[in-house]
Formats: C-alpha cells, structure tokens, sequence
C-alpha cells in the first residue's frame, strides 16, 4: 500500500534516529520543516549535539535513490547550506543504489536507506553499512522498462549506441508510439543512463543496461518448439534458411547457430532460429521429427519483433543482431556464458567505442 506523506515523513526520522543511536556521544535537541525545497513537506532540518558541538543536518527524502533523482536533491540543498553554517546534508530513499552512493559521498553528503545501507560522516561520526539488497525493488519501473515494446527502443540504442536520436527518429526506428519512447527515456534519464546533447539524446551507459537487462531477460517467454533431425547443423540451417528466404518469411539464426556464424568460439550441435510463422510443409521438407527430448533444433516463435530488428545475412542466413544473440545466450546452459562473453568482447564493446 502506498504510503501517505506524513508516513513517510515519520519512517525517514525513525531510519534516521535509528543510526544515529548507535552513537553515545550525540544527542538529537530539535527537529524542523525545511519548506523551501519541499515540496511535499517531508524534508527537515535536525539539530544535533556531538558532545558540546552543535551540528545541524538538512535532510531530503527523496520518492526514487535513482542518480538523477539523489543529484537535483542534493544540488538544491548545496544551494542552502551557505545560509546554515555547520550543515550536512544527508538524503533518505527506500533505495540507495551504489552509483547513487558514490554521488552523496562525491557531494560532501550522506545517506540512508529502508534497507539498512547507510552513510554519516560530520564531525567526529562516521558510520556506513553498505551491501545490503533492496528489500522492496521496483519491479513495475523494470516491468516497464523491460516490457516486449520497451526492449524495441533499448535494442536501438545499444546497436547504436554512438549515435544521439530525436524522439520522433528513435520511435520511428524502434517501430514504438512517441509516448513509448518518453516513458523509456525518462528511465533512463533518471538513471543517468542517458545524455542530453545538441543534436538529441544518446545512450551514456551501454554497459550497465545491457548488464541489467541480461539480468531482466527471461528467454522462456519466446515459445519453443523442440524437433530432432539426422541432418547436420549445417544442412538443417540451410535448409531452413533457403525454405523461408524464398518465402518472405522473417526468421533469424540465434543461440549457438548464430553465434558459429559472428564470433565462433564454442562448437554447437543444436540449430535454433526464431521464425515470425513456421510454415507446415516447411517441417516436412526439414525432415524435423517433434520431440520432448534429446532435440537438436528449436524453432522459436518470438516474444516481440523486436528480436529481428538488426538482424544481418551471414552466408546467405539471418542472424539476429549481436545484442540479441548476447541476451540468449549470456544465460544458456551449456556454454552459452562463454560463446556470449565472445560475441561481448569480439563485436559488442568496440562498437560502443569512440
């Protein structure tokens, strides 16, 4: 349930007190609003006491620990520390991420967090506690984020990752609504994933989104279908390719099949393609058997189109794009870690160099 402001306000004074009772030495005396960069009057001021020292403490509670979101915080009250000699800021989140640490430390402010993480060092105190996992993840920002027509305008931008887009440009190549792309970039930007320049905006941390959406990516919402053949991969995969290239049928090699083809690190005996709609007669020709297993091809239906954008011809087959074949495989058993870790190093990161 959503939390009032009030509750709020309350839970960020009992994260804080709770730190601070770890110290002897200091005694809370008064508490304070701090209206004049709070909108909704959860931030405050706290005077303390470390021995006979006065110290005062400017503290904003912030709705999201995301970067962007702790860096207006924190500018707005290095814009009110000159007006209170002695102050230390200190923001209050349900989740301060370790970027977002680094960025309170870098500003001379601390932090706390609902789970437990922590930083304080005014004075003669000094207390933190890191490492500790978000209790509470926001899983409707990743649903959204990672959502099938999300991923469409997240594929754009890391195989294009040196290049800055206009909205209108980036919806019309992902194939999204205007609205779509607002809604991805606005996550991004929060994120500080993100970079505003003259020319549009450009993806600033191709490492970390791609990190977190290998992480997010769930390979079983494609459905699969299993077959055994006693042709070889290589055979099959021609076949296959030759049988829908004649047809106008969208379909690309992905998995191992794609990988042999791009950056071949890893020997495969298992075909797999996803295939926009597998014709009747087509199995028939391939001589492909159904089977619930011991199977050396799969036929994925995709979850999104999305997973054809980029795709390039190889020896005459389509291959999903490098960032599509790193997602399925970064997570496949069977040395699907190392043939992805190829495609990474081989293709991925020199195309995001400058």
């Amino acid at each position: 349930m959503k939390m009032t402001k009030n509750q709020i306000h309350q839970r960020a004074r009992e994260l804080l007190e709770n730190c601070l009772s770890k110290v002897p030495s200091l005694r809370i005396v008064t508490y304070e609003g701090a209206p004049w960069f709070d909108h909704l009057n959860q931030d405050f001021i706290v005077r303390v006491f470390v021995q006979d020292l006065s110290q005062l403490l400017l503290v904003a509670v912030i709705p999201s620990g995301q970067p962007r979101v702790a860096r207006n915080a924190l500018n707005l009250i290095a814009r009110f520390r000159s007006e209170y000699p002695n102050s230390y800021g200190i923001l209050i989140a349900p989740f301060v991420s370790s970027r977002t640490a680094e960025i309170c430390k870098q500003n001379g402010a601390g932090y706390l967090d609902s789970a437990g993480n922590c930083f304080l060092s005014f004075q003669t105190i000094f207390i933190q506690r890191e490492g500790l996992p978000n209790p509470a993840p926001a899983r409707r920002e990743l649903r959204s984020l990672y959502a099938p027509k999300s991923t469409r305008v997240l594929r754009v931008l890391l195989a294009n990752a040196r290049q800055s887009w206009r909205y209108q440009r980036l919806a019309r190549e992902a194939n999204v609504s205007l609205g779509q792309v607002a809604n991805v970039l606005r996550i991004l930007r929060d994120r500080e994933w993100l970079t505003d320049e003259d020319s549009g905006v450009k993806l600033a941390a191709p490492a970390e989104l791609l990190a977190e959406w290998t992480a997010s990516y769930n390979f079983k919402k494609n459905v699969a279908t299993d077959y055994y053949s006693l042709e070889s991969p290589v055979e099959i995969e021609k076949t296959l390719g030759s049988i829908l290239n004649d047809r106008g049928i969208r379909y690309a090699l992905t998995g191992f099949s794609g990988a042999a083809r791009v950056s071949p690190a890893v020997r495969y005996q298992r075909v797999m393609a996803f295939v926009e709609a597998m014709p009747e007669d087509a199995l028939a020709r391939l001589k492909l058997k159904p089977v619930d297993s011991g199977a050396n091809v799969t036929i994925l239906s995709p979850y999104d189109e999305g997973v054809f954008y980029g795709a390039e011809t190889v020896d005459d087959l389509q291959v999903v794009h490098p960032i599509q074949l790193y997602l399925d495989l970064r997570n496949f058993k069977g040395r699907g870690e190392e043939a992805a870790a190829a495609i990474l190093g081989d293709i991925i990161l020199p195309s995001w160099r400058i």
